[in-house]
């Protein structure tokens, strides 16, 4: 397994800023844990995969599996526990993450669990691997439809890439207010970028709206869920009292408590050899 350098936005601040955000990581972000107990779910049912103690070992679906951006772990923990594959790769942009999944590393048993910090999106996926997946994570990538070509070459003709991201009107109050935020894809582009090389099983989106007291409530849960990754301007107090009255006046509820909206995207789509798919133009 080998990373290379890639580039688009600064992924050493994004790294920094998600590393700083560890500790608070897990308790602040709700939405992500819902996400990933979601993932996990529809991961299951739409690949028929039965929790693992009601299979045995050369039965189950996914015995190799890599996970890219694990973070602190939260969506690994329950791969681990629902899927027990023989190995799991978890891997972050993140060398500090492996602090928080080093009880995963280390607990022994039959499943070997390793972690590999780099970026993703050049990781060479270890050869078997069956099920390349994440939650929260592409997002932050800077070429989307490469990695896609990337996990078709590196996946066995019917192994499974599952995903989820967010969609365009994610954080669309920060991103109005402050202009800041990322390039979030659609689903149809998503959709549009899988469909050479995988058969898609499932897509959903979704609009969840987490609520706060205050807009400067907002801005510590994105700071604590280190989200700010692509944030570079000082936060003075000025521009801090008008992000506070523009946020009340544009967002704002009857009670003057204001919300964030997160998109969830989900999709999980079968890779397929170019043996298949030319058998399918016969």
């Amino acid at each position: 397994m080998t990373c290379k350098a890639i580039q688009s936005i600064d992924k050493t601040l994004v790294a920094r800023r998600f590393a700083h955000a560890r500790n608070t990581y897990g308790c602040e972000a709700r939405v992500q844990q819902q996400v990933a107990e979601k993932m996990l779910r529809l991961l299951m049912e739409h690949t028929h995969t039965p929790a693992a103690h009601h299979t045995s070992g050369s039965t189950r679906l996914f015995r190799h599996i890599t996970e890219f951006g694990c973070g602190t772990g939260s969506y690994s923990r329950l791969l681990l526990h629902a899927l027990q594959p023989d190995t799991l790769l978890l891997n972050d942009l993140c060398p500090e993450m492996e602090e928080c999944i080093k009880d995963l590393c280390n607990q022994g048993g039959e499943c070997r669990v390793s972690f590999l910090p780099c970026d993703a999106e050049t990781l060479d996926f270890p050869p078997g691997t069956d099920l390349i997946t994440s939650c929260s994570t592409l997002q932050w990538f800077a070429d989307t439809e490469r990695f896609f070509a990337r996990c078709h070459r590196f996946l066995p003709n019917g192994g499974i890439l599952a995903f989820s991201t967010f969609g365009k009107k994610n954080m669309h109050e920060i991103h109005t207010l402050t202009g800041n935020g990322l390039d979030y894809l659609s689903l149809e582009s998503l959709k549009a970028m899988l469909t050479p090389h995988f058969e898609i099983l499932y897509t959903e989106e979704e609009i969840v709206s987490l609520p706060f007291h205050t807009p400067l409530e907002v801005l510590q849960h994105l700071k604590q869920t280190g989200v700010t990754g692509t944030e570079k301007k000082v936060w003075t107090r000025g521009r801090l009292q008008n992000f506070y009255n523009e946020y009340i006046r544009l967002c704002g509820n009857a009670d003057l408590s204001v919300s964030l909206t997160y998109h969830p995207v989900y999709i999980i789509a079968r890779n397929r050899r170019e043996t298949e798919r030319a058998e399918r133009k016969v």
